[in-house]
């Protein structure tokens, strides 16, 4: 799937109830704010580096917890959490490495979504 087709995507997550259910809030949301779009971009590429782009990530499908990290928080949300949802939602095939261009379309996702969600609450009355 092409980056072009990265919004459509995020859209239908955004529409599926697991995935609607998850948002910026309180500290996550003040970290994504205060630390600024770079150091949100350099936390997703170490994170996803680490915990989902090996072949066969330690712990896969329990690696990525719900809260303490605006990243985290995104990777539920955008089904960049494990490589199950990696494959369902973004056609990329477990058991081998993700390539560069697979680690860069994941980070994109993920701070697109935080992008959006920064916006969102900063909206939110």
């Amino acid at each position: 799937m092409m980056t072009d087709d990265l919004d459509a995507l995020l859209q239908r997550l955004a529409r599926q109830r697991f995935r609607a259910r998850f948002h910026l809030r309180g500290r996550e949301l003040e970290t994504a704010r205060t630390r600024g779009h770079d150091t949100m971009r350099r936390h997703a590429a170490e994170l996803i580096e680490r915990r989902l782009a090996p072949a066969e990530p330690t712990n896969d499908g329990r690696q990525t917890p719900y809260r303490g990290h605006p990243v985290f928080v995104a990777q539920h949300a955008t089904a960049t959490c494990c490589r199950t949802c990696l494959h369902r939602w973004h056609g990329i095939p477990p058991g081998r490495a993700l390539d560069g261009a697979e680690r860069a379309r994941v980070v994109e996702a993920i701070c697109r979504w935080i992008e959006r969600e920064c916006g969102r609450a900063g909206t939110a009355g």
